[in-house]
């Protein structure tokens, strides 16, 4: 309101039947100030001040927070988990191509000593 020009508005003021709501016509309000306006009391009586996330109140935040840490925390065990699960799988097959190299190995012997025998007879 720059101060030179005068302007007159009506503004008037109403409750309802109840007298618990005070209506107020005439009178332009921002989209933010309704928003602010829509948003829960705090016990005290105030209203919430809007915080960096967007409106959202200390309560809904906390919810948001436990909710992503405990996302993030079964994230993190799945994963632990395949890990073991992975690490079962190669420690099994590691024993099991042991197995067929040590087999392999004892076939190799075994033949190796029977040539061996062969070639001391003749």
């Amino acid at each position: 309101m720059g101060g030179g020009g005068s302007s007159t508005r009506r503004v008037t003021f109403e409750a309802d039947e109840n007298e618990n709501i005070t209506v107020v016509k005439g009178v332009r309000l921002s989209d933010s100030v309704i928003d602010r306006m829509k948003e829960p009391s705090s016990p005290s009586g105030r209203s919430q001040h809007r915080s960096a996330s967007g409106g959202v109140n200390d309560e809904e935040l906390k919810k948001r927070i436990a909710e992503e840490l405990a996302l993030e925390r079964a994230r993190r065990d799945s994963e632990a988990q395949k890990r073991r699960l992975f690490g079962r799988l190669l420690e099994r097959e590691r024993i099991s191509s042991n197995e067929h190299l040590t087999r392999a190995i004892l076939r190799e012997r075994a033949a190796t000593e029977e040539e061996r025998q062969k070639a001391q007879r003749f």
